[in-house]
Formats: structure tokens, sequence, C-alpha cells
């Protein structure tokens, strides 16, 4: 239950309060609330209200934001979010980069980077590369104390039994050329030899630093990436066009690096995440079109993700039986003929082949809205969302009725939107809207 559905006086949900205290803390801005609206808007007692707040206020999470006048008695005492209090790393692994952005409880981002990253470099060279940023990231970003940003950005320190942290490899600098990636150094449809497969232990692991300890109120690393995926147990599937990550547990590897909570998820989830927390209402389907091709549901107001969590493998649905082959294995996707088009520089034609695979989608999930994402788009925004539009205006007129075309916006965020998405997989679940 949210907002208007009301808490429970229950000492087993005291979190799920105190989590609706903290969502209305967050949505009200600046400008705060007071315990009495708290009250009327979550359904909990004044008593409980004024209990949750208190601990807020000496966790640091709340403060006062003034006073207020009342229509009668003394003025009210008006609350806010500590936005500062507390931060959530969001990493966006793609085939051919890694961008990392850190944000505070508002969701607003406080620092970024991004990284050359080859996803078929193989498991160490990836969450080293992962470790280095995130660890970089916060030192540059939080400055912690002298001896935290000398374990956050030099060598690993000294274990004590807790989970591991470590460095990794190199992080090119802000605004470096993303190396062509995915298939470097083996040709497409070639198995990866040993030394490309994530599962080939190389000695023991790296010993653990202590990167995080000294950063309070760090809440952990959200990790979004291309499916398929288990977002259950972090687990990754065969993410197409790398088939030797089948089976990596990519969150426990991250956990036993950094030390600190990880939770991993398909891009297209994630971003839609961001989106529905971000204020998107209703069901609405992200399309994300970058160097591969899915789609993000969020219906009803909380992300699809199927019983296996496998839902949103929108590029592989097959339009054109004896196709051009895609890197899933099968012929005529709707990705490669997409990617096909874009290559050949025939915008119109890919916006074209994305509208009819957008227009499928709306006719099965009876969807509000087509929202537009990811680098390819984002370079032509204009030719996406006309070509789209056009497509299932085309569709609407077929059909009849009076309701009229699904929309087509492009998705607020731009080429972060991703990375942005991630850190929600974190902040979320602390405000109640771990499914938006």
């Amino acid at each position: 239950m949210r907002g208007a559905a009301g808490g429970a006086n229950l000492l087993a949900l005291r979190s799920h309060n105190t989590a609706l205290v903290l969502d209305l803390l967050r949505t009200a801005g600046a400008g705060g609330i007071s315990r009495l609206e708290l009250a009327e808007r979550t359904g909990l007692t004044p008593q409980a209200v004024s209990k949750i707040t208190a601990r807020l206020r000496e966790d640091g999470l709340a403060a006062e934001a003034g006073r207020r006048a009342s229509t009668g008695g003394k003025p009210r005492t008006v609350l806010r979010l500590v936005p500062e209090a507390g931060h959530a790393l969001g990493v966006h692994l793609d085939r051919d980069e890694l961008r990392a952005v850190l944000v505070d409880l508002d969701g607003a981002v406080v620092g970024e980077r991004r990284a050359a990253l080859d996803l078929g470099a193989g498991a160490e060279a990836v969450v080293e590369g992962v470790a280095r940023a995130a660890r970089e990231l916060v030192a540059d970003t939080l400055r912690p104390s002298e001896g935290a940003v000398g374990a956050l950005g030099g060598a690993p320190g000294p274990t004590d039994g807790a989970p591991g942290r470590t460095g990794g490899a190199p992080v090119p600098s802000e605004g470096a050329s993303p190396s062509p990636g995915g298939t470097a150094g083996r040709s497409e449809g070639t198995p990866p030899s040993p030394d490309d497969t994530p599962h080939r232990p190389d000695g023991p692991p790296p010993p653990p630093d202590r990167a995080f300890a000294a950063v309070p109120g760090f809440l952990g690393l959200g990790v979004a990436l291309p499916g398929p995926l288990d977002h259950v147990r972090g687990v990754l599937h065969r993410v197409t066009g790398f088939p030797e990550w089948d089976g990596f547990p990519l969150r426990d590897a991250l956990a036993r690096r950094l030390g600190v909570p990880v939770v991993v998820d398909k891009d297209t989830n994630a971003a839609a995440l961001g989106l529905a927390v971000g204020g998107e209402d209703g069901s609405f389907a992200y399309l994300h079109l970058g160097t591969g091709l899915g789609a993000g549901l969020v219906i009803g107001g909380g992300v699809h993700r199927g019983a296996r969590t496998g839902a949103g493998e929108f590029g592989h649905q097959v339009i054109q039986l004896d196709g051009p082959p895609c890197t899933c294995g099968a012929r005529g996707c709707i990705e490669a003929l997409c990617l096909d088009a874009v290559a050949r520089g025939d915008l119109a034609e890919a916006a074209r082949v994305l509208g009819a695979g957008a227009a499928n989608l709306a006719g099965l999930l009876d969807i509000d809205l087509v929202l537009l994402g990811g680098r390819t788009v984002a370079a032509a925004p204009e030719a996406f969302v006309h070509g789209v539009g056009a497509v299932l205006d085309a569709r609407a007129r077929r059909e009849g009725g009076q309701d009229g075309a699904v929309p087509v916006r492009l998705a607020p965020g731009g080429t972060r939107g991703v990375a942005e998405g991630a850190a929600q997989l974190l902040l979320a679940p602390l405000f109640g809207r771990g499914d938006a």
C-alpha cells in the first residue's frame, strides 16, 4: 500500500510505514510537509507519524523546513527530506561502454563518469572496471575523509573478514570515446575461447579493500545491462551477442568485490523504473535503441518483469521470417532489421521498423504511451519520434474509434536515463516504490 491506500500501524510493517513517510517527504520537495498532513495522507496515527519523523530526524534523513500557518492554534512545523543524507550508484553496462552516475535521495545526479568498456572482455575485466569507476566516482564527488579517499582511490586496504572490495582496470576519463565492443578479437559466430569465458578463474580473487566503509548513507550499486537475465538472482543468461556470460552471477561477484548491496536488472527495466518514479503515470512502453533494442514495460504503474523476469525482449520478435541473421541466433528479428537500417544510414526505414514493433506492442497490451530512448534515438530524436508515430497513427486510422493513436514521445533523461534508472533500483525501495 502507498499514499491514499494508507499505512498499517503494526510493528512488523514499521519499515513500510517509514517508506510511506519518506516518499511524501520526497515528493513535497524543499517546501516540506507537516506531520498532520503526513498522518492524513498515509492513514497513520499522529503518534505513529511523530515517532517515525523523530527517528528520521535523528538519522539525519529529515529536517525542519520552517513553519506554516494553521487554521487554528500555533503554526505547524513542516519537515523536508535531506537529499544529501544518502546516495546510490547507478551503472549502465552497454556492449561497448560504461556510464555511472551518483545520485542523492532525490534522484538528482551529483556525479557522472563515462568510460570505454568491452562487454566481451570477460568477467574479471568488466567487474574490475565497474569497481574502479564506482570507487573513483564516489571519491571524486563525495570526498570522504582523507583515509577514506585513500581507500577509494588507491591500493586495497587490509581485510577484516568483511565482504570484499577491490580495485579494477583503469577507467578512461569522462568523454572518452567508447571502443568497438562486444566481439573484439573474435569473429561473429565463433565460439568463445577459454580466455573469453567469464567463468574461467584467473587465480584467487583480488584482496578486498575498505572503499565504501567511511561513506555515510551509501545505499549500494544498481547495475543495468542488456538481457536476458535473472533479476531476482542477479544471474546473467545468454546476453545477446555474448553467450559466454550465461550463468554468471554478476550481482554476487560485484557485491563481494565492493562489499555493498548490489541489484542487477535489464537496462530497459531500469530505465522504465526511473521514468515511473520520475512521474510517468499509467501503462507505457520504453523502447531503447542503442547497440541493441529492447523494451521496458510499466503496466498499471509497476514495472512488468514477468514470471521469470524475462519480459521485454522486444527486439527479438521476428517480423521477417527469412530476414537477416540476428546476434540472438534467429533471423529477421526487429533488432537486426532496425540496426541494419541504421548502419546503412536509412533512419526513416529504421523508424518504420521500430514503429511496426511498437504497433504490435500497443495492440497486444493496449498501453497509454510509447517512450523512445537510447543513444541511436538520441542522435536523431525527431526522425524516430516522427517515424514511429506515423506507424501508430496509421494503425489507429485502420482500427477507427475515438481515442486516436498511442502517443510517442522522447523519454526524458537522455543517454544517461538507464544509469539513473539503475540507481533507482536501490533508491525506489527506500520510498516504498520498488516496482514504481
